[in-house]
């Protein structure tokens, strides 16, 4: 009996060791973020999306980020997804359209979270924003493009002809650009096209429209932002504003734009991440599209293409100098 009991004794105070062990181990996760190319706005994503899931208590004991740049070439993302999968990540977090796309299309079953993409429909990720059903939610940044045209209007006001300067193989880019020439048409605006293939045609199909518009319009284009500065250049010596898309565009030497916190939808991912290892199931956690726009303009440009910017706009706007 007294054997007994000591055997008794023992297991029970395995099991409790066990039970302890099991207590003070967090599970750990492996999380794959895949980026298009290198630029500002990327980045801020990036960083906004991390530093958030850490504020929501996964610090670096318990999730390690898996980051990886395809550098612009899609030979080199569909190698990154691949290793993705092979790796078994937890999840993955992808930055705008091409990366989401790519990942997507592998059909891996792996869940996964975009951030900035302008037309999750239209790009194939998920068929309505409102139910996940393809393992995949995330955040729009879609365009107000309405609003960007009201801005040029307000602060160079008489353009009459647009540049476009975009990548077809964009789906964004093309949505966005679809919609601008929308507007344009039914607002007795006039527009010419400059489509690329690669950053390295940037620059020419900006100095193809010098001359011949009055103002530029950039998507939110990856392929155009990584050559933003030498539009800016080309636009600054031509005297004419470039409108973007995005804060980091402004900071590059776009004139204007009205735009989203690129911090800001990274975390807003996060959050949506969150809710997923908290236990909600993707189809159950909405796309949604961020809306939380302000007025950024590099004041810099502003003086060297020569408008002035009156004092309601200054006290209005983020000023980039």
């Amino acid at each position: 009996m007294k054997k007994l009991f000591v055997l008794v004794s023992v297991l029970l105070l395995v099991a409790s060791f066990a039970l302890t062990a099991n207590a003070e181990t967090p599970k750990t996760y492996i999380v794959g973020i895949i980026q298009m190319a290198d630029n500002g706005a990327f980045t801020d994503m990036r960083e906004g999306y991390i530093a958030r899931m850490r504020e929501l208590g996964y610090g670096e004991d318990v999730m390690t980020f898996d980051y990886q740049n395809a550098q612009g070439d899609m030979t080199n993302l569909a190698s990154i997804c691949q290793a993705m999968i092979a790796e078994n990540v937890d999840y993955v977090v992808t930055i705008a359209t091409p990366p989401s796309q790519a990942f997507l299309n592998m059909d891996s079953g792996i869940p996964q979270f975009f951030i900035s993409v302008s037309n999750p429909v239209g790009a194939g990720l998920i068929t309505e924003m409102a139910h996940p059903d393809k393992g995949c939610t995330g955040t729009s940044n879609a365009i107000p493009v309405e609003e960007m045209f009201k801005l040029s209007e307000k602060l160079t006001p008489g353009c009459k002809t647009y540049g476009l300067i975009y990548c077809t193989s964009e789906i964004n880019s093309v949505t966005t650009i679809n919609n601008a020439k929308a507007y344009m048409d039914a607002n007795g605006l006039s527009y010419v096209e400059a489509v690329v293939t690669n950053s390295g045609e940037v620059q020419q199909a900006a100095q193809s429209l010098v001359g011949r518009v009055d103002a530029m319009f950039i998507p939110n284009d990856s392929v155009v932002q990584t050559a933003l500065t030498a539009v800016a250049e080309v636009a600054k010596d031509a005297k004419i504003p470039v409108y973007g898309s995005s804060a980091v565009m402004v900071a590059s030497g776009a004139f204007a734009t009205i735009s989203i916190s690129d911090t800001q939808i990274g975390q807003m991912t996060a959050d949506m991440s969150g809710q997923f290892l908290s236990g909600t199931p993707i189809a159950q956690i909405p796309a949604v599209v961020v809306s939380d726009f302000v007025m950024v303009i590099n004041k810099t440009t502003a003086d060297a293409i020569g408008v002035t910017l009156t004092d309601e706009v200054l006290a209005e706007a983020k000023i980039i100098e």
